[in-house]
């Protein structure tokens, strides 16, 4: 039989000291993966160390044309407003908007009653007129023959040839009142002034035209403008004065024009400037209203340009891999990015000629990458 109080001595000896036991599975998994982890580490200091392939290009300078093509319409260099002359009820309109019309057609009548009344008052006053001098004529005549014969006093004569003269210049007025109320008659009707379109119609048959008031636009056959709404430097830094145009709906339309005006004034709500391309033997196609676009090319300019996939950024900064050539190895050079094209970036500040740029595979560098690349692409 075995004495109890050893085996409790035993377990308060084996509770002061501590006796090693087995390791458990958790303490094993610990300590695999903190050997893995460095592992990992050493392979992945391993890899940033291995030069990674890129594609470079020098840098220089070139020329570089600018094409702009801007879109406007077609409109008429002269427009004509046409009015009538004197006032009166419309009793025809015979065009409406977008008929064309030679020079004298008839556009529209007024009622002619007033004028036709003025017309027969000054053909009465005229044979009035010329009844007067009649009179007066042979009076003047009677009072020469007896002037010469000492049968009537020279104040009678005198008397005589005045009233002459006066019969005479009444006569004038009276003719002249009667030609401007022949005018004032043609005036009832109104005519084109020149071959052309109508573009605007003020005009309805039964309403009173007032003199002067327009009533009809026309646009006149002839030269075409091109015109356009641009910034004001588009045009002022183009290479010439020379616009190729086409027609939008079918490019296969085109001409060429110069520019012939642009405007003093920037237009206060959009920033631009209106500008008239003279187009040089439009087209038929080419009618008023067409919209058509204008291609102007600038000064060939020495720039920097590179393919965009060069273009890396410091936070928000523009930024580009340049290659160090000694050491092989890449850092990031911010720049200024003055335009973007399709497919290309135009520098212009931060490289110089004879800088080596990274234009491919700079999305898996870092600054002091070692890379290598081909001899050939540097070019």
């Amino acid at each position: 039989m075995i004495d109890p109080i050893p085996a409790r001595r035993s377990d308060r000896w084996s509770s002061a000291w501590p006796v090693a036991r087995p390791a458990g599975p958790l303490v094993l998994m610990l300590v695999l993966m903190q050997a893995l982890a460095g592992c990992d580490r050493a392979d992945s200091v391993a890899t940033a160390k291995q030069p990674i392939l890129v594609r470079v290009q020098t840098v220089q300078m070139v020329d570089r044309t600018i094409s702009i093509v801007l879109t406007g319409d077609v409109q008429v260099r002269t427009l004509a407003q046409l009015s009538f002359r004197v006032t009166g009820r419309v009793t025809e309109r015979l065009v409406d908007v977008g008929a064309h019309v030679e020079a004298g057609d008839v556009l529209a009548r007024l009622a002619p009653t007033e004028q036709q009344a003025d017309l027969a008052a000054a053909t009465a006053a005229v044979a009035a007129a010329e009844s007067r001098l009649k009179v007066a004529t042979a009076n003047f005549e009677r009072q020469k023959t007896l002037l010469a014969k000492g049968f009537t006093t020279r104040a009678a004569y005198d008397q005589a040839q005045e009233a002459l003269g006066g019969a005479k210049s009444a006569l004038e007025v009276a003719k002249a009142q009667l030609g401007t109320a022949k005018d004032a008659l043609t005036y009832t009707e109104l005519r084109a002034s020149a071959a052309g379109v109508i573009t605007v119609r003020n005009l309805e048959a039964g309403q009173v035209a007032q003199a002067a008031l327009s009533v009809f636009t026309l646009a006149q056959d002839g030269d075409r403008d091109a015109v356009f709404d641009v910034h004001e430097t588009f045009f002022r830094e183009a290479e010439s004065d020379r616009i190729a145009l086409a027609l939008v709906s079918d490019p296969a339309v085109t001409a060429t024009g110069h520019v012939r005006e642009i405007s003093p004034t920037v237009d206060p709500k959009t920033g631009t400037v209106h500008v008239k391309v003279a187009i040089e033997n439009p087209p038929a196609a080419m009618t008023l209203g067409s919209p058509v676009t204008g291609t102007a090319t600038w000064k060939p300019e020495q720039r920097i340009v590179l393919p965009w996939s060069a273009l890396a950024a410091v936070g928000a900064t523009p930024a580009v891999w340049r290659l160090d050539r000694a050491s092989k190895t890449v850092s990031l050079k911010t720049v200024t990015v003055d335009d973007y094209g399709t497919g290309t970036i135009v520098i212009s500040h931060g490289l110089a000629p004879g800088d080596v740029v990274v234009v491919e595979g700079g999305k898996l560098l870092s600054p002091g990458q070692i890379v290598t690349y081909d001899a050939e692409s540097r070019s």
